[in-house]
């Protein structure tokens, strides 16, 4: 099994969508692991710049997220095992976000503002 926990702390990013954090490197050279059949960050620098975010508080490494109530609450329970952010700056672009809505998903921010 892959390390889910990045080796190389620098130039780490959460994603804006599922909030896993990943080097900046990971995210262009193998794109989201929960993100990427819809957000395509694989080979696009412009896309990981638009859709993570270097500014994120509060981490939780998840193992089982399906078994975690953690993971439940944080809307991470039918993502892959790895570390993710609580809090994340930053939204997506609109464009991005109507296509998510166009595939039926439902986009919860991780700045914040869906508990406003």
């Amino acid at each position: 099994m892959a390390s889910v926990v990045p080796k190389d702390k620098r130039q780490l990013r959460a994603c804006l969508i599922c909030g896993i954090v990943l080097n900046h490197h990971t995210f262009r050279d193998n794109g989201c692991p929960n993100c990427e059949p819809f957000v395509r960050m694989r080979g696009q620098n412009d896309v990981v710049a638009d859709c993570t975010s270097t500014t994120f508080d509060g981490v939780m490494a998840m193992f089982r997220p399906d078994k975690s109530w953690v993971a439940k609450f944080a809307h991470l329970s039918s993502y892959k095992p790895g570390v993710y952010a609580s809090h994340v700056t930053g939204r997506i672009p609109e464009d991005i976000e109507d296509a998510l809505t166009q595939k039926g998903m439902t986009y919860h921010p991780r700045d914040g503002t869906a508990d406003e």
